[in-house]
């Protein structure tokens, strides 16, 4: 392996772009990269394709095994950094002692390839937190999804709040990024049913038939989905609530809503890796 170079100042002017596009979602979508941060998070990034640029890491933190099979995988330069400077460029409490500059992709719905007659897709509109499209981008990859549309995101997938919250699940499930105007297109002209979550929905959601060509649609905890997505939606349908509130967080809607659609499919399809 050639030499490392070691950075042991938090004024480094390399130090110092990794935090900007760190903090930056203008500045990621300039350069066309983005931070990642863990050895979890890194491994599934390379199992999805993606290319890293550079490893940077703690060698007071990170083992040499898995140091190893990083390398073997990545086939990027490397920089040492010391225990002050990785405290200061990680994001997270519990660290594991790596991180990655890693090329972003542009998450085009017309890339956006289906495989199979019957997917079963998870639309998000206007997710008005990166925590909560984290947990959508998790529940997705435990439903065994075919894709995940992101309709009129005002924020950035690559937001670390994003990354964080979805353990790593931006890289398991394909992600595209559209309109409202362009994603019921897109569903449309692929014959798929659209099936939007609302309160005082037509149906109850497990009356609904998910067996077809399915795209299961949540809004903004605030105020749902958009009438352009009710209006054209095969059925609205609703979650019994039997509480004092009449709603629930966004991605446990979601994960009641895909897990039926599952049950009806049949698990069988589905294996733990």
């Amino acid at each position: 392996m050639d030499a490392i170079k070691h950075i042991s100042s938090i004024q480094n002017p390399e130090i110092r772009q990794l935090q900007h596009w760190s903090q930056k979602s203008r500045d990621r979508r300039k350069s066309g990269v983005f931070v990642l941060e863990g050895y979890r998070e890194l491994g599934l990034a390379l199992q999805g394709g993606y290319r890293i640029r550079t490893l940077y890491y703690c060698p007071e933190i990170l083992g040499d095994e898995r140091r190893q099979a990083l390398s073997d995988r990545a086939g990027c330069s490397w920089v040492s950094l010391s225990p002050e400077v990785y405290s200061h460029l990680a994001y997270r409490g519990k660290t594991e002692g790596v991180i990655g500059l890693v090329e972003a992709r542009e998450h085009r719905l017309q890339d956006l390839e289906l495989e199979g007659k019957n997917p079963l897709i998870l639309v998000a509109q206007a997710p008005e937190k990166p925590g909560n499209l984290g947990a959508l981008l998790r529940t997705a990859d435990a439903a065994s999804l075919d894709a995940v549309i992101v309709a009129d995101l005002k924020g950035d997938l690559y937001n670390p709040n994003v990354i964080r919250s979805s353990v790593g699940c931006l890289f398991t499930v394909p992600v595209a990024q559209a309109s409202t105007e362009e994603a019921l297109a897109y569903l449309k002209a692929r014959d798929i049913a659209v099936y939007a979550a609302s309160l005082g929905g037509s149906v109850r959601y497990d009356q609904a038939d998910y067996l077809g060509a399915s795209a299961i649609a949540v809004g903004t905890e605030a105020t749902g989905l958009t009438e352009a997505w009710t209006r054209q939606a095969e059925a609205c349908v609703e979650i019994p609530m039997a509480g004092a509130i009449d709603s629930m967080n966004v991605s446990v809607a979601a994960a009641v809503l895909l897990f039926e659609a599952r049950r009806q499919r049949g698990f069988e399809n589905i294996t733990n890796p």
